[in-house]
């Protein structure tokens, strides 16, 4: 299947899957680094904007 790809590829349609490969490998290497995060690395991160200097939350909605 690939190869009918391969063989008729002019000038112009080798960028066409050039930047697909780039896309390709882009998306398994984002996706392998999310399934990699640490649970606790991923709280601390969504905390950071409600916590001040001191550590205090500035959260004000307290539910």
């Amino acid at each position: 299947m690939f190869k009918q790809f391969t063989e008729n590829v002019s000038g112009t349609q080798a960028y066409l899957l050039f930047s697909l490969g780039i896309f390709l490998v882009f998306f398994i290497v984002v996706a392998v680094l999310l399934f990699r995060l640490r649970k606790q690395h991923v709280d601390h991160m969504s905390e950071l904007p409600l916590n001040d200097s001191q550590g205090e939350s500035l959260n004000t909605y307290n539910l």
